[in-house]
């Protein structure tokens, strides 16, 4: 494989970065009303109340502008797995390619389907039957974001696969080892809470801006409800997977661990971070400046969340570059030297086994073919050049990292006094409390950018952790070409999130349908 110029490596890059990030703020939306709505009717079949078929209506027309959107930058995005990281589809398509042919084929179509039952056959079935088909369409958006999330952990983490040195590919040997990965099922229910949530904050902030303008006051107090319990389960479960995922991240990824942590150096018992802001002047990880200019730390908290172990050794950036602590299992890890040296061992017996097939000395290539199995799990680390490449951007993870923690807690205590003035007090006549849901609407979508960008820079500079990376990845097209495209993008994603707000205002500020009887 030959490297790619860094200029159309990282205009790749940022054009995925691009399409993704845009991507995520419809489809956690979408994820978030898909729940809410179907709550909402159930209420409705339950109690027989008309006000809530009116509620449900409301947020399902939300729900549509959102998931048309959410529809196109979804295909753009798998688009570029072909035009801008063709490498990366060649190497691992035969995987990766799997679950995101499971998503189109099963969970988006039986979302895809039962939406047209939602939207139109209110007066056409059975009260049941709509309702079903409504939890059908939560069911395939979950389903749809479950299968991507199994292909995104599997770069994270890569199981259940086995290296073909007659192709050059990885190919799939262990279906459900790639499917039931801890780090699938964590993320997965990581992100699905994530949609949760801001659905959740979304409800609320509407439905206080009602109460603010003293409209359709029975309709916001019914949605205010349902957002307000769905947040709070949302945001509670959001820390404990949370937790989950750092667990993984420590035992799979330490050096993402360490950029979250901003940790440098390795220590027993370290404690976790709470308040901190890193030292602009540390520009490497072994120049031996401090990497703090303050902080505050929880003792011990760390180590206990990485390694369920309040004493256990965390390694920092410097340990994981040098090598030589002791890992879990009691092996030394290895320094990045070493992992050099067997990735380019493994890179010579794979051109060393190719040569030996091609000349026909198959006992050759079958002791080449040993060679590069023993150290195939250290294949990519033969394309970098020093320990500075496995480090990072430290700063954009720690901050990001922190800054969704934040951002979670404060919405745990938020959704919690949410309920108690809806439950035991006036809501109408919190004014404070309306205007900060009304301005907290931003937060959710917000902590989702975040956790994307920790999951995602955190594991440079791997595509594939260990194995491929990034700069090996992209497709051989010219910078102006992408930069090009990247261009497009903008303004065509720009244009279709402004053209969503300006649809949701409009639908917002007309308010739910009148019942019979009711003044429009």
């Amino acid at each position: 494989m030959d490297l790619l110029s860094v200029s159309t490596v990282n205009w790749s890059r940022a054009q995925f970065a691009l399409t993704a990030g845009y991507h995520w703020i419809f489809v956690p939306l979408t994820i978030g009303l898909a729940l809410i709505m179907a709550l909402m009717e159930t209420m409705y079949v339950r109690t027989g109340d008309e006000k809530w078929k009116q509620v449900t209506k409301f947020w399902q027309k939300i729900f549509g502008i959102n998931f048309a959107i959410g529809v196109a930058t979804g295909i753009i995005l798998e688009f570029q797995f072909g035009t801008n990281w063709s490498n990366y589809s060649w190497f691992v398509g035969d995987i990766f390619g799997a679950p995101l042919a499971i998503e189109g084929i099963v969970a988006f179509f039986m979302e895809a389907t039962f939406i047209s039952v939602m939207f139109f056959g209110w007066n056409r079935v059975s009260k049941k039957m709509h309702l079903a088909s409504t939890w059908l369409v939560f069911a395939g958006a979950t389903l749809s974001a479950f299968w991507i999330l199994v292909a995104n952990a599997w770069m994270q983490y890569p199981v259940g696969m086995e290296f073909n040195p007659e192709t050059v590919r990885n190919e799939m040997v262990d279906f459900w080892a790639v499917v039931l990965s801890p780090v699938a099922y964590n993320k997965f229910l990581h992100a699905i809470f994530s949609g949760w949530a801001i659905g959740a904050g979304f409800v609320a902030g509407v439905s206080a801006w009602y109460l603010l303008k003293k409209r359709h006051i029975d309709f916001a107090l019914k949605s205010a409800k349902v957002g307000g319990i769905v947040g709070l389960v949302a945001f509670v479960m959001l820390a404990v997977t949370g937790d989950g995922s750092a667990y993984e991240v420590s035992q799979k990824q330490p050096m993402k661990l360490a950029a979250m942590e901003g940790l440098y150096e390795g220590k027993e018992g370290a404690g976790l971070v709470a308040i901190g802001m890193l030292n602009p002047a540390k520009q490497s990880y072994d120049d031996g400046v401090d990497s703090y200019i303050f902080k505050l730390e929880i003792p011990k908290l760390l180590s206990f969340l990485g390694y369920r172990n309040l004493n256990a050794f965390v390694p920092g950036i410097k340990d994981i570059v040098d090598g030589g602590y002791t890992l879990q299992d009691g092996t030394t890890a290895l320094s990045f030297e070493e992992r050099k040296a067997r990735g380019e061992k493994a890179i010579q017996a794979l051109a060393d086994y190719q040569t030996a097939m091609a000349e026909g000395r198959d006992a050759d290539a079958a002791n080449h073919e040993i060679i590069l199995r023993e150290n195939y799990a250290h294949f990519g680390y033969g394309y970098l050049e020093t320990g500075k490449d496995l480090v990072p951007d430290v700063p954009l993870t720690f901050y990001t990292f922190h800054l969704m923690v934040v951002i979670g807690l404060y919405s745990i205590l938020f959704f919690a006094i949410l309920l108690y003035f809806i439950y035991k007090k006036d809501l109408r006549d919190t004014k404070w409390l309306l205007y900060v849901a009304l301005w907290s609407i931003p937060l959710p979508f917000i902590a989702g950018q975040a956790g994307w960008i920790v999951a995602e820079v955190g594991r440079q500079p791997w595509t594939i952790q260990d194995i491929l990376p990034v700069q090996l990845a992209a497709s051989a097209v010219s910078p102006g070409n992408i930069i090009t495209t990247f261009i497009i993008f903008t303004v065509l994603f720009t244009g279709m999130l402004i053209a969503e707000a300006a649809i949701m205002v409009k639908q917002i500020k007309k308010g739910p349908d009148p019942l019979p009887g009711e003044e429009a």
